[in-house]
């Protein structure tokens, strides 16, 4: 037991304990609300991505929905569709990829840098 404690009393942690819990707990609300406002503005951002040197185009939104697929008429062949499906895959991926890419730099900005798990 340290010098001038009392048998049965805890140290305070900081004192004011409640004050200090009070203080976190608007910084966490306020920190959500940032988070709520950053993924509306994720949500509505559209990216749009080719592939085949412009022959496939897709536009993916931030909710991660495809929105578009534009193809040039030159790009489908009855004989080679496995091509046709290669080339939409892998615009879609890319656009994919380029979504998260945005939702990690506008959480990282309200988190600043602090993962949480589960949240992105």
């Amino acid at each position: 037991m340290g010098r001038g404690m009392k048998a049965g009393k805890k140290p305070s942690a900081g004192g004011g304990g409640g004050k200090g819990m009070k203080q976190q707990m608007a910084q966490i609300q306020a920190m959500q609300a940032r988070m709520e406002k950053a993924q509306e503005e994720i949500e509505a951002k559209e990216v749009e991505t080719t592939a085949g040197g412009g022959a496939v185009t897709v536009k993916v939104n931030g909710k991660k929905e495809l929105v578009a697929v534009n193809l040039k008429p030159e790009v489908v062949d009855p004989d080679d569709i496995e091509m046709l499906q290669d080339l939409i895959m892998v615009a879609v991926n890319e656009a994919m990829r380029q979504i998260d890419e945005i939702s990690e730099s506008a959480m990282s900005k309200v988190t600043g840098g602090i993962s949480i798990p589960g949240l992105f």
